[in-house]
């Protein structure tokens, strides 16, 4: 079975076109966030951007490549959101870096949490592209960095467990329905100090 393309068709350098393909993606968010990914369909889509089938061809081969557009959408989002978190806590304690990080790692699930939920269950759907594996693998660097200015030995292990440790608490969380945000990050920041506080004798602090 041949895997879906995920990549846009061509990418828009008019006002008029990234305003096309604006609307398409918006108008595929509040469907995710209104019936979820079994409602989403191309004419669907198409029907509330306000264009016509044809022109949401011009920039997206299927239904695939939109997710996929608005999951690497939220991973950008992320990655800014992250290392804007890591200056603020760059002359922080380690402990209040984490919950700059958590918090920030979080904050998509504040502003727009039907969509993040929906988006969380479609990537595990989808194959893996490149860019979004190479976002992921940007997060996983500035965690790194951090834990290495806090002087944790083997940094990007380290950021590697904690980025899967995160990833996979909050999931589960979010997905059981967890409303209470503040509650999950303090949870997250229990979990990641409680790590490091695990490591081996003689990592620095």
């Amino acid at each position: 079975m041949t895997e879906p393309e995920l990549r846009p068709r061509k990418t828009p350098l008019q006002t008029r076109s990234k305003a096309t393909c604006a609307a398409v993606l918006e108008a595929a968010a509040r469907i995710l966030e209104a019936e979820g990914s079994h409602a989403l369909t191309t004419n669907r889509v198409a029907e509330r951007a306000g264009v016509s089938v044809g022109s949401l061809y011009q920039y997206f081969p299927g239904k695939e490549a939109i997710l996929a557009e608005l999951i690497r959408g939220l991973r950008r989002d992320m990655v800014l959101t992250m290392r804007r978190a890591a200056d603020l806590g760059r002359e922080e304690s380690l402990a209040s870096t984490v919950e700059l990080m958590v918090a920030a790692a979080l904050e998509h699930h504040l502003t727009r949490p039907e969509l993040a939920r929906a988006l969380e269950r479609v990537e595990a759907e989808l194959p893996v592209d490149a860019e979004t594996r190479e976002l992921k693998g940007e997060l996983r660097n500035i965690v790194a960095d951090v834990l290495a200015g806090h002087g944790i030995a083997d940094a990007e292990s380290v950021a590697f467990d904690l980025v899967a440790l995160c990833h996979g608490l909050s999931s589960a969380a979010i997905e059981a329905g967890e409303k209470d945000i503040n509650g999950l990050t303090l949870r997250l920041k229990r979990a990641v100090l409680g790590y490091l506080v695990a490591e081996p004798a003689g990592t620095s602090r």
